[in-house]
């Protein structure tokens, strides 16, 4: 596959929900972005708070500027807090620098996309998206 379609990103959105039914999570909001950076598949449950979808697209966003799942941005940001302020500002603010923003690659690794998920904890979210991702049939690189 070299690019992300879009029956794959509505496997995607829709397994990260059901693990999130299952899971017993709070209610989530899915941004997934393909290569480009361009808005794939967007879904928000009932009862989100108004502005967890931009919280899922910087998280998605973020990891596609940096080219590493936020999971590394986050420990980045730690290390440098002044760089990732730095290329938050480059993007224009899209960038949250927590786990929960997973690059997508097929299974030769070439990169598709990323998905960004808000709404639990960081590490609930991510396990979302990598749900997500594997329903799909991809691969997931949360960093």
């Amino acid at each position: 596959m070299t690019e992300l379609t879009l029956a794959a990103t509505q496997t995607l959105i829709a397994a990260a929900l059901d693990h999130a039914g299952k899971a017993g999570l709070k209610p989530l909001a899915v941004a997934v972005l393909d290569s480009r950076g361009a808005m794939k598949g967007f879904a928000a449950q009932e009862g989100t708070s108004l502005k967890r979808g931009e919280v899922a697209h910087g998280k998605a966003h973020g990891a596609l500027a940096l080219g590493m799942g936020s999971r590394a941005i986050f420990k980045r940001a730690q290390e440098q807090d002044y760089f990732i302020a730095a290329v938050s500002h480059v993007v224009g603010g899209a960038l949250v620098p927590v786990p929960g923003g997973v690059l997508i690659r097929d299974k030769a690794g070439a990169l598709l996309g990323a998905v960004g998920i808000s709404g639990d904890t960081s590490d609930n979210d991510e396990a979302a998206a990598m749900a997500g991702i594997a329903a799909a049939g991809l691969v997931g690189d949360p960093g």
